[in-house]
């Protein structure tokens, strides 16, 4: 527990703190990664390069700091990060590396602004941050654990079927190599997978894009053509072979009720999505799924989409958006005067892909009405604002 005068120092503070915080969030990763290679894997490289890895932890910090008062509201704001945590099986041990080196940044950075008793201010700061983690991730690894099917750390499945769903995306139906049975998952939720490739783990998420049937997952992934992952899944991997998965996690699942569903995805953002629907579906619940592709060519999941509304002609809408070709329902993009045309009353509306789709998507439903709690969205990345550059 800090003491009044750590107290005092980290208000007094923490607007210095955060006008740096970029950059000592963007020194505090190289010099993790230098002083501990063996962390390097469980980041994605790709995000380390585009900075959003970096903003997303300054952010995270920021929140907790204006969040201390408010433990509830604190929670709630670290759920996102917990997730990420527990799909990578971060373990309690590898907190103290980060504090380490995220006050090695903060000196770096700020050189003499950072007295000793800033220093421990700031340190027992982190200490009762990584304290509220482990607890919260320790709850999750538990309650899994305790399902019918859970386990704890990796788990080793082998690719049990493929099928290629469009010109870049390819699921992969996944079975424990054990044989027994998986734990159900919440429909839209991600799960950790954990990948050797040229002798060197790589960790990932990939959306569970079927519903739970107590003994495979499926995840879909897209070929990036600069993805280190992805390309290993699409060009390397085959039936067959294993890989291993740590426990599925996320928080876009969907909200009990009864009210009409409005999902729309661009892309990839699919693939959340379609359990959902399947859910939704399956409770009596309207839906109204607008999806979002270049042609037909990259629209993936149309039978299976197709087979749905067979099956519930009544309360599923199905609509296509190409950017090219004749292939759909309607051409173009996902605008808001799409979206004015289908919006149910009083929806609640999901919508997953691309940043730019998204904050387009999440923009014009605030100006159809849609009150914030009634709109719910993921990132594929590193979670930061729908707003950002």
């Amino acid at each position: 527990m800090l003491t009044p005068d750590q107290e005092r120092l980290i208000e007094t503070t923490a607007p210095v703190v955060a006008e740096h915080l970029d950059a000592i969030t963007q020194r505090f990763y190289p010099l993790m990664f230098s002083r501990y290679p063996e962390v390097k894997s469980l980041f994605n490289q790709a995000h380390q390069a585009s900075g959003s890895q970096p903003r997303a932890l300054a952010g995270a910090v920021l929140a907790y700091v204006g969040l201390r008062g408010n433990p509830a509201g604190a929670r709630e704001a670290l759920a996102t990060a917990v997730s990420k945590h527990v799909s990578l099986d971060i373990r309690p041990e590898q907190y103290p590396i980060v504090g380490e080196c995220l006050m090695a940044a903060i000196g770096e950075v700020l050189g003499d602004a950072v007295t000793p008793e800033i220093a421990d201010a700031w340190g027992a700061l982190y200490e009762e941050l990584a304290g509220l983690l482990i607890e919260l991730e320790e709850h999750r690894y538990r309650d899994f654990e305790q399902q019918a099917g859970g386990w704890r750390g990796p788990r080793e499945f082998r690719i049990a079927a493929i099928r290629q769903e469009s010109a870049v995306i390819r699921s992969f139906v996944l079975a424990p190599t054990d044989g027994a049975p998986v734990a159900d998952h919440q429909p839209g939720q991600y799960i950790g997978v954990r990948l050797v490739i040229d002798g060197e783990p790589v960790y990932r998420h990939y959306s569970l894009s079927a519903t739970p049937n107590g003994e495979t997952y499926r995840i879909s992934v897209k070929r990036e053509p600069e993805g280190h992952a992805s390309r290993h899944l699409h060009d390397v991997l085959g039936v067959g072979d294993t890989l291993e998965l740590l426990p599925p996690a996320g928080d876009l699942t969907l909200v009990d009720g009864d009210d009409p569903l409005l999902l729309a995805s661009g892309g990839v953002g699919q693939t959340p999505l379609l359990p959902i629907a399947r859910q939704a579906l399956s409770q009596g619940r309207e839906v109204v799924y607008l999806h979002a592709a270049l042609d037909a060519e990259h629209q993936a999941f149309a039978e299976e989409v197709a087979t749905l509304a067979a099956e519930h002609p009544e309360r599923l809408t199905a609509v296509t958006v190409h950017e090219r070709g004749d292939g759909a329902d309607h051409a173009g993009r996902i605008d808001r005067e799409l979206l004015a045309r289908y919006l149910p009353a009083d929806a609640r509306c999901y919508f997953v892909g691309p940043q730019g789709f998204m904050t387009a998507i999440d923009q014009s439903l605030e100006t159809l009405g849609v009150p914030a709690e009634r709109r719910h969205f993921e990132h594929f990345g590193p979670s930061r604002p729908l707003d950002a550059a």
